[in-house]
């Protein structure tokens, strides 16, 4: 099986500990388990970015007074 050795400072290695500890896993397990979740986490925020464009309008008719003054037409200018 394939393995992987990675260098942390003590400061990190103390932190991805206390991590791991505070996950109830092992630091092996926790340092396994990050690029997978990390995997799974961009795909959720690519998939809710882009059901959010596609319901934009949707929402924007749905509560009009929500709409960002940007994109409702009324700049930004008045803030400086």
């Amino acid at each position: 099986m394939p393995a992987l050795n990675i260098n942390f400072s003590d400061e990190e290695l103390a932190a991805v500990r206390a991590a791991a500890a505070a996950e109830g896993k092992s630091l092996k397990q926790y340092v396994h388990d990050l690029p997978l979740r990390e995997r799974q986490r961009a795909l959720f925020v690519r998939y809710a970015a882009a059901f959010g464009d596609q319901h934009r309008a949707e929402f924007d008719e749905a509560f009009p007074d929500e709409v960002p003054p940007a994109a409702a037409g009324a700049g930004g200018a008045e803030a400086a």
